[in-house]
């Protein structure tokens, strides 16, 4: 029996966690990716990286066209950001600290490598909503949030405003 994915919180240690690369693509991480894809269109995310499913390993996917209607799964495995320009700000949340939304900068542009779900590697051209959500679930297999981009102000606030509500 599969054991259901559960998506971690702040607070779980996977979270600050530096990913380590993925070594092989076999039936077992395909599953993984399934049933991760499964659970993030459950949820409504744009978004979901491994450590946000409890697993360190360097691997997420993202489904910017669902929220267009149009729905398109993209998995990156072992991403690089080869190049970055351009700023834009768009309001984040995030499925590990649900209910908390922010402003964050991101780089407007990208140009990345990965490989995909064959074990083919690829490279891409992104900006836009799909450059954003790229640098937000990167940060997870780096270990950070986007709550740790706010000002400092910011993060404040925002510390106060989880102690709140995580002991719900």
């Amino acid at each position: 029996m599969v054991e259901e994915l559960k998506i971690v919180t702040l607070g779980h240690p996977a979270l600050r966690e530096r990913a380590t690369p993925v070594e092989e693509i076999n039936g077992e991480l395909q599953s993984l990716i399934r049933n991760m894809a499964e659970l993030m269109y459950r949820v409504k995310g744009l978004g979901l990286a491994a450590n946000q499913v409890g697993i360190p390993k360097r691997f997420f996917l993202m489904d910017i066209g669902q929220k267009e209607g149009s729905p398109l799964l993209e998995v990156y495995i072992n991403p690089e950001i080869l190049a970055k320009e351009g700023v834009t700000e768009y309001e984040e949340g995030c499925l590990s600290i649900p209910g908390y939304y922010a402003k964050v900068e991101r780089f407007a542009k990208l140009y990345v490598r990965a490989v995909d779900l064959n074990g083919k590697p690829f490279e891409r051209e992104l900006e836009g909503l799909s450059a954003i959500a790229f640098q937000h679930e990167f940060d997870h297999l780096e270990g950070i949030l986007f709550v740790d981009r706010l000002s400092p102000l910011k993060r404040e606030l925002f510390n106060r405003w989880w102690k709140k509500h995580s002991k719900r």
